[in-house]
């Protein structure tokens, strides 16, 4: 595949700040999304927005169908065993943090911080190092 049929995927790249091309480099805060995703968004908040899991309610019923429906689709995708294998988490650090608890490393050193994360709490500025949490 080529660079423009994944940039065509993703109208707001398309579009000129200062009648220049817009480039967008700030990934690890927010990720643009493509148009399909966006759609997505727009409709799961537009027709069914209630928390999955929660309730007996009817939007509550059609959130949880939506989210089992999409485990079940991320399963195929990545060819996992299980529907019960994927997990859902808010971001990257969150998921890491799942990783290194699920092998119990949390009793042995800190949770693990993402770079960007240190630079925005100001870690990244200062040279000293912080002794490790027992």
């Amino acid at each position: 595949m080529t660079e423009n049929k994944f940039l065509k995927d993703f109208p707001i790249l398309f579009r000129k700040v200062d009648g220049k091309n817009f480039s967008y480099l700030d990934n690890s805060a927010t990720t643009q999304k493509p148009e399909s995703v966006v759609r997505a968004i727009c409709g799961y908040y537009g027709g069914c927005n209630a928390n999955p899991h929660r309730g007996v309610y009817e939007l509550s019923v059609k959130a949880t169908k939506i989210y089992e429906d999409t485990r079940e689709k991320v399963k195929r995708f990545i060819n996992a065993k299980s529907a019960a294998e994927i997990i859902f988490t808010k971001n990257a650090t969150e998921s890491l943090n799942l990783i290194a608890q699920s092998y119990g490393l949390q009793n042995r050193s800190r949770k693990i911080r993402l770079s960007a994360e240190r630079c925005r709490t100001g870690e990244c500025r200062s040279k000293r190092r912080r002794p490790a949490r027992n």
